[in-house]
């Protein structure tokens, strides 16, 4: 797993040594409102990122890719993914073995995005080759997992119960009470879903 302290197979208690952040290659698959804003942060740690959407967008110092033509691009050589992909037809398997594989050899896997996007059973097996290092999981296909599924006893995965976000009530309730008075007075109201895109 990313930055281990230790070498806990081998029973020796040994720093290791870290990547420098700037040729520590993150990718976040998804430039939406909540993606963007964990590229600008990464940024500002000093890691070296790329970022990819449908469609071009420009965010000082993230390499943004766009579009199925630049998908390969975006994953190659990367050292983490961060997913946080919506759920459409065009998501649906998107992270899949070809695409994993592009990462580079021991990558860490992030989805905070949408469970369909991942196909679980190609995550599972290139961690048994070790191509893959780990994953940290907010969002699976079935939810709640399932007692019985494998990524409970995987030591590589770390998951987490769909709470990448959590809402807080108070200001919940007065943002949808402003939004519905905007939309009853006719005036436009942010936050809405395109239904042909699906989010």
């Amino acid at each position: 797993m990313i930055g281990t302290p230790f070498r806990k197979p081998r029973h020796r208690w040994q720093p290791e040594a870290l990547p420098a952040r700037e040729r520590y290659a993150v990718g976040v698959a998804g430039l939406g409102v909540i993606g963007s804003a964990i590229a600008v942060e990464l940024v500002r740690q000093g890691f070296a990122v790329r970022g990819h959407a449908r469609s071009r967008k420009q965010i000082e110092g993230v390499d943004c890719r766009a579009g199925d033509d630049e998908w390969s691009s975006f994953l190659d050589g990367l050292d983490v993914l961060v997913s946080v992909l919506p759920a459409t037809r065009a998501t649906h398997g998107r992270l899949d073995r070809p695409a994993l594989e592009r990462l580079a050899r021991g990558a860490h896997v992030v989805n905070v995005g949408r469970g369909a996007t991942l196909v679980e059973a190609d995550l599972l097996a290139l961690l048994d080759t070790g191509h893959l290092g780990g994953a940290t999981l907010d969002v699976f296909a079935s939810e709640p997992l399932p007692p019985d599924h494998p990524f409970w006893s995987r030591r590589e995965i770390v998951i987490t119960p769909h709470v990448a976000a959590e809402t807080e009530l108070a200001p919940a309730i007065e943002q949808v009470a402003d939004k519905l008075a905007r939309w009853s007075r006719g005036e436009s109201v942010s936050g809405g879903v395109d239904r042909a895109r699906g989010y």
